[in-house]
């Protein structure tokens, strides 16, 4: 096999392992057994130690000497200092999505928030959490940064099982979506300050949920 080759399989690898473990598929503390994951990607032991590696430096993977690999768990103290992390790096997206924002972009925002005030009328906590996700996303690719984003990606994905279980509680959508709103309203107007502070009131709220849920 090629260098070339190589790195595009290892690429593969750590790129499809990622969303598993983003998805919430692969459980925390779960073992990563290579000769298992050989077989799941179709992959070399090469491939799949060194997508190992990448992931280990993400902070989704841990590496036990002599005992292999396993998704890493995160405690809630950790938990809660992402949100924090988060509350500052996003706030600073949201400003710079009202400031950048076109008109095709705010109507790209703002249909995603008419989709998630559907989800919360039907009750509908799956297509809610999606809606999340794309929201945030959304207000990522107007703000036209390029480091924050995936700083926060990194910080998400490490969070994935404290995030997936809040937004699936029961009465978070219907908290939350004025919170949503309330930045999709700030980023239509092209108010930066209001975009940061709605912003920073959303990640507030789901701190204090975190911790009142698991704490």
């Amino acid at each position: 096999m090629s260098t070339v080759e190589s790195g595009r399989d290892t690429a593969q690898v750590t790129d499809a392992l990622r969303r598993a473990i983003t998805a919430g598929e692969l459980a925390p503390n779960q073992r990563l057994v290579e000769a298992d994951l050989m077989e799941m990607y179709a992959a070399s032991r090469g491939a799949v130690r060194l997508a190992l590696v990448n992931l280990a430096s993400e902070g989704l993977v841990e590496r036990i000497q002599h005992r292999g690999a396993r998704v890493r768990a995160v405690d809630l103290e950790e938990a809660l200092e992402i949100v924090e992390l988060r509350a500052a790096l996003e706030s600073i997206c949201a400003a710079r999505a009202a400031e950048r924002a076109d008109e095709a972009g705010v109507a790209r925002l703002v249909a995603v928030g008419e989709r998630m005030r559907a989800a919360v009328a039907e009750g509908d906590a799956e297509a809610y959490s999606q809606g999340n996700q794309a929201l945030h996303e959304t207000v990522f690719e107007l703000s036209q940064m390029r480091v924050a984003p995936r700083i926060i990606g990194q910080l998400r994905a490490q969070n994935v099982r404290y995030r997936i279980r809040l937004a699936m509680h029961h009465d978070r959508p219907t908290v939350s979506l004025p919170e949503h709103l309330a930045i999709i309203d700030a980023i239509a107007a092209h108010d930066a300050d209001a975009a940061a502070d709605a912003m920073r009131r959303h990640l507030t709220s789901v701190l204090a949920a975190t911790r009142e849920y698991f704490g």
